[in-house]
């Protein structure tokens, strides 16, 4: 750290003087601070600039001691203040929504760690166990806003074309299913029953001897 800030305040003094040495008026500490940050952005600038983090010497001291950092937080972030500060940080709802994206992965793998874990398996029996846990599950479900969220979950997991496919595939199956029943127990049903055609013969000679007493009847008027 030492010699970027040596470097830096090189740089500057020379620009500095480079500007006295016409006998020109002083360039003021914005025009200083635009050279020096052009001077930073040409390719020689940012060689110098790597070329010096590149540097061993450097690198131990931009490193931070693990004893520092952990010195750190024991009178930073575990004192009553860093309590204060965090409690205060969280009810941010940006802040928290930040903290927990960057250790999402880390919290993951501990709940899969400890889903394993037998102590915590029991512990979290227990706790479902109890009634107040219980009622505040039963709560939770009739809620309506859980039933909006279930719904609109269900609706998007209908609306994923794989999901979409499977029901086509289960829905077939059943169809296919449904016609192989019916097609077999079609073949088991009674066989035809006796025709029409006998009981219309046994109609026609009563009938015809019905014609011939009204013909004898008519034969017998005539003589008359």
């Amino acid at each position: 750290m030492k010699r970027i800030f040596t470097l830096s305040a090189g740089l500057i003094l020379l620009l500095m003087l480079s500007g006295c040495g016409g006998g020109e008026k002083a360039p003021s500490y914005e025009e200083t601070k635009q050279m020096f940050i052009d001077l930073l952005k040409t390719n020689e600038g940012k060689k110098a600039i790597q070329e010096l983090l590149a540097d061993e010497a450097v690198k131990k001291e931009l490193v931070l001691d693990q004893k520092v950092v952990t010195d750190s937080i024991d009178t930073t972030l575990l004192s009553e203040e860093g309590k204060k500060f965090w409690e205060k940080s969280f009810k941010d709802p940006a802040f928290a929504e930040v903290i927990a994206k960057s250790m999402q992965k880390e919290n993951q793998e501990l709940l899969k760690d400890l889903m394993k874990d037998p102590e915590y398996q029991k512990m979290m029996l227990e706790l479902l166990k109890d009634p107040s846990i219980q009622e505040q599950t039963l709560t939770l479900l009739n809620s309506q806003t859980y039933r909006e969220e279930t719904k609109k979950l269900m609706m998007e997991v209908m609306e994923s074309p794989l999901v979409q496919k499977q029901m086509q595939d289960i829905l077939l199956e059943a169809a296919q299913k449904m016609g192989q029943e019916e097609g077999s127990g079609g073949g088991e049903g009674p066989g035809p029953g006796p025709g029409p055609g006998t009981g219309g013969s046994g109609g026609s000679p009563s009938g015809g001897s019905g014609e011939g007493g009204g013909g004898n009847t008519g034969s017998g008027g005539s003589g008359e």
